[in-house]
């Protein structure tokens, strides 16, 4: 990914980094969507991404194009070295979280509670950049617990971006550390866009994305009109189906109806592959569960995924007799 709108003014999509959701298998369904929105991974410690399994933990599929890895981490030289480590797998993007109020990185030093030490954000952002030409960016909150937004926020954004960040995606809450479960920090804090698009006036020349609540497609376009990107986070995953629209929408890219028959055996090679591998059908198909919202035959859709990949013994066919309940302007073709 390369951050050009600056020259261009072309708005960047994202699908945002979420814990437990965006593995490998729901990106490669995503980009069957959509070929253009940028795809995070799920956030990976820099200390497993060193001496972890790398191929379980960050290996992925080359389809998957353009695709950033988000680190978590305090310690500007491992963060280095699993930015070295990911660029020669291939990564398009470094981001590093700096907003995930999880128990998880509260315990370990980094996520959200970096808010409240920018210069080591810094300092992890320039150890970076020294060592990969790719793009390094970073994705923060407003503030943490009783910080001033308004300070907050644009001491970050001073720091990271004089240490070299290509890129500063802002999730438009504040994280409460004291007081609020993980899950509660994504719907409880309010949301301020407004304090996003301030920044944006104060950073002009520099790339600033906005995530936090964001609806949908139009939702989105809306939003990004006052800043450089949108990234849709759990809308784009509890409803895949709108991706398909996004090429279109933000990209300007010729309106085409999406093959799902190509969608359809895509997934299921897919799903055989990973199986042979020694997986189970259901790690691929957990992210599929949402993707015909609304649609007629959608419920039964959703039973024959659930109640059939849950079998130890489930293979690809499930699949495709999810499909074939959903009834689709364009039949699929057998």
């Amino acid at each position: 990914m390369k951050y050009k709108l600056l020259k261009n003014k072309e708005k960047i999509f994202a699908v945002a980094p979420m814990m437990d959701w965006t593995d490998r298998h729901c990106r490669f369904l995503h980009r069957l969507l959509t070929k253009r929105a940028l795809l995070y991974t799920e956030m990976v410690v820099a200390d497993a991404v060193i001496h972890g399994d790398r191929e379980k933990l960050i290996g992925f599929d080359a389809v998957e194009h353009p695709v950033a890895l988000q680190l978590g981490g305090s310690e500007p030289e491992k963060l280095a070295e699993a930015a070295r480590i990911a660029a020669d797998m291939g990564y398009d993007e470094i981001n590093l979280n700096v907003g995930c109020p999880s128990d998880r990185v509260k315990s370990g030093s980094f996520g959200a509670c970096l808010m409240r030490e920018p210069e080591l954000v810094s300092d992890c952002v320039r150890a970076m950049k020294i060592t990969v030409s790719i793009p390094v960016t970073v994705k923060c909150r407003i503030g943490v617990d009783d910080q001033d937004p308004e300070t907050a926020l644009d001491t970050m954004a001073d720091g990271v971006f004089e240490a070299g960040a290509d890129a500063l995606w802002v999730h438009a809450r504040k994280a409460w550390l004291q007081g609020l479960s993980p899950k509660e920090n994504r719907d409880i804090p309010p949301l301020d866009y407004d304090r996003v698009f301030r920044l944006k006036k104060s950073f002009p020349n520099q790339f600033i994305g906005i995530n936090g609540g964001i609806e949908d497609l139009s939702h989105a376009l809306a939003l990004s009109a006052h800043v450089d990107g949108a990234m849709l986070g759990r809308a784009a995953y509890h409803n895949a189906g709108l991706l398909a629209d996004v090429d279109t929408e933000f990209y300007g890219s010729a309106a085409e109806d999406v093959d799902w028959t190509s969608v359809r055996d895509a997934m299921m090679a897919h799903a055989e592959r990973h199986i042979a591998a020694g997986g189970r059908l259901v790690h691929v198909t957990r992210h599929m569960v949402g993707l015909f919202h609304g649609l007629p035959g959608a419920r039964r859709y959703r039973q024959i995924l659930s109640n059939g990949a849950s079998r130890h013994d489930a293979g690809p066919e499930i699949i495709g007799e999810a499909f074939a309940a959903v009834q689709l302007r364009e039949p699929l073709v057998a």
